[in-house]
Order: C-alpha cells, then structure tokens, then sequence
C-alpha cells in the first residue's frame, strides 16, 4: 500500500453506512469501494441480524471480510464460494429467562424476539414490518426464554423512546450487556459482549496494529466501538453521549457524513 498501513475500518450500517430508511447513497457506495481496492480491511459491525446484513452487503458490492453482527454476539468471514455468502467464525450466548422475566414484568406490553442464527427470529408476537430481517415465527414464552441466545429484543411501537429508556433502567438487569436504541428498541446481548469486544477478535485475526483501527458509529451500541478504536467517528445525527465517545465527529448521514471519513483513509 504505498508505505500505508493497513487499517481495520469498522462501519456501522443504519445511521451511519445507509440511512434510516435503509438507503444506500452512490456516494457511500463509491468511497466503500475506493477503501476496500486501497487494501483497508473493511468490516462492518452492525445490530443487525446475519440475514438482515447479508442484503447491505451486496448492496455495498463487499465479498470478503468480515461481518460482526447482533451487536458483536455473531461474527461472519464472507464467503463467495458458500451458499449463504458466509461462515460463521463466532457465536457467544447467554441464558435470556433472568433479563427477560424482569423486563416481561416492567414492561408486560413488549413484544420480544430471539435471533434464530441465519433465519430470523421467535418472537412473542409480530414485529412491525420490516423491523427484524427474515423470518419472525410466532412462539410460546417458554419457547422464547428456553433456550441460549445470541441476542433479545425488546420493542414497543407505541412507547415513548425515554419512558421506555426509563423502565429498562429501572429493571435492574445484570449479567448482560444492552443498548436502548433511537425508538423504544432494546438489544440485550451476553455480559461484555459488544462490537468492541468482537473487532478486537477480528483485528487479532487480521494482525492489525492497534493504532490503525478506525470506526464509524451513530448510535448507543456504537459507544464501546467507538471507544475501542484508535480513531473512533461518531456521525452528525448521533446522540450527545456517543458523539462524547468519539474522537470526532462527521456530517449527518443524510449529508453522506461517511464519506470524508473514508476519503481520508485513502
């Protein structure tokens, strides 16, 4: 690379890679590309499930790599010659009955959804649509506290975004990690399981420095990752606490706020 390092350049999608209708901008696509033929390990680091990263994925024109996923319980290596496009390199679970059955007390009206790894998820009830990516197959609650998870969501539609901020708080969950998102969205993944703690996996791997770490992030289950990169970016539309996490701060993503960012990597 012309005496450039090689960095580890982390991307979060909703907010950050595309925006939250989901849509890619030719802009980011471009920058994505010019990144990757610089020799730069992109990878992405996303809640998203597998199966609602894959699309992104293709989308981005990205074939090799890797993938964290479910805000870092699930980590992927693209694959071309799989069938999915993919393998699974590393899963981590929890027992999901402890956080579920105070949150089932706090907030009963919540639905609930498990990630099944690479087909969707059970959920208590049906999610709004296009909310969870894949299939949503409708169970009993002691199929959906039986069994080790990778990941639980909380959501409820009609909910104010800080009530419901507030009744997780006030549940006292422990043994777990988890983040509110920007609506009254819950993901509670393993304890110390985060996209921090996954890249850190990832760039063991790939044998890059610490220092040539960079990651772009806009939400609160960016904050660990934004903290674990030598140059953490938060985007413009992020929320105070995880542009205070960030060594800087970019546009909006409806400005293409990643793309500057990628320009200066190259």
């Amino acid at each position: 690379m012309d005496g450039i390092a090689r960095k580890l350049v982390a991307l979060d999608l909703d907010g950050t890679t595309v925006n939250h209708y989901g849509v890619l901008s030719p802009g980011v696509a471009e920058a994505v590309t010019a990144v990757i033929d610089a020799g730069h390990h992109l990878t992405i680091a996303t809640g998203r499930s597998i199966v609602a990263t894959m699309p992104i994925v293709a989308k981005l024109g990205v074939s090799q790599g890797y993938c964290v996923c479910s805000n870092g319980a699930v980590t992927i290596r693209l694959d071309p010659s799989q069938d999915r496009g993919y393998v699974v390199t590393d899963t981590v679970t929890f027992d999901p009955e402890p956080a579920l059955t105070l949150l089932r007390q706090a907030i009963p009206e919540a639905l609930v959804a498990v990630e099944d790894l690479g087909v969707g998820f059970k959920v208590s009830s049906l999610f709004p649509d296009g909310e969870l990516g894949g299939e949503q197959v409708v169970v009993a609650w002691d199929e959906i506290i039986g069994r080790p998870a990778t990941r639980v969501t909380l959501r409820n539609p009609e909910a104010d975004p800080e009530e419901f901020m507030r009744l997780v708080e006030a549940a006292g969950l422990h043994g777990v990690s988890y983040a509110v998102g920007w609506t009254a969205w819950l993901d509670i993944n393993p304890e110390g399981v985060t996209k921090g703690s996954a890249l850190e996996l990832v760039r063991r791997t790939l044998h890059v420095e610490p220092g040539d770490t960079v990651a772009v992030g806009d939400q609160r289950n960016d904050i660990e990752m934004l903290r674990w990169a030598a140059r953490g970016v938060a985007m413009g539309n992020a929320p105070d606490e995880v542009k205070a996490a960030a060594d800087e701060v970019t546009a909006d993503v409806d400005e293409d706020g990643l793309v500057p960012v990628l320009r200066s990597l190259l």
